[in-house]
């Protein structure tokens, strides 16, 4: 198993699959190494591929926010994505670019061992929770994966185009909260 360092310099020099043509930067992730909880969003935006890190745009300000009602920062967890490349004109990440990248997920999953995961946006909860996840239904409900416990919310970008949706999100990271509360030993 390679320790942060080298998992993050062999993943900066993929070449697996065809978003290393387009990419200004990977977007590894950022966080806390020692993070019980981990947040995995889609895949890089415009603003994330220019940084190299992920959700500073739009988006990324709202997630800021929505971490901040339930007391939590990006030191205490770590944020990653499915892919690491930005796809172009930020379309969703095709089924072999998600498989290309897979292994860096799986490897920071296994360097973490979160206690929990949350998925942002239905990419994410299909590739980690289940295929057929529908997430105007399923969203804030728990599962198990792996050991952990895992649950989707509405990915940002979408709250930030539906604001409407924002109520029953905040109920959802209630749960979130609770369940850190509940299983964690230092997040909150």
């Amino acid at each position: 198993m390679l320790d942060w360092e080298s998992l993050k310099n062999a993943c900066l020099s993929c070449t697996d699959c065809q978003l290393c043509q387009t990419r200004t930067n990977v977007v590894f992730g950022v966080g806390s190494q020692n993070a019980e909880v981990l947040f995995i969003g889609e895949g890089p935006g415009e603003q994330e591929d220019l940084q190299g890190e992920p959700f500073v745009g739009r988006a990324g300000k709202l997630l800021d926010d929505m971490l901040a009602m339930i007391d939590l920062d990006r030191s205490k967890i770590y944020i990653a994505n499915t892919v690491k490349c930005r796809p172009p004109k930020n379309r969703d990440p095709l089924p072999d670019e998600q498989a290309a990248c897979l292994k860096w997920l799986n490897a920071q999953l296994e360097l973490l061992q979160p206690k929990i995961i949350v998925c942002l946006g239905r990419i994410s909860a299909m590739r980690f929770i289940k295929s057929d996840f529908r997430i105007t239904k399923e969203h804030g409900q728990w599962f198990d994966y792996n050991g952990a416990k895992i649950m989707a919310l509405y990915h940002p970008a979408a709250l930030l185009r539906d604001p409407g949706k924002r109520p029953e999100t905040f109920e959802d990271l209630i749960r979130l909260r609770d369940k850190i509360k509940e299983i964690c030993d230092h997040t909150l």
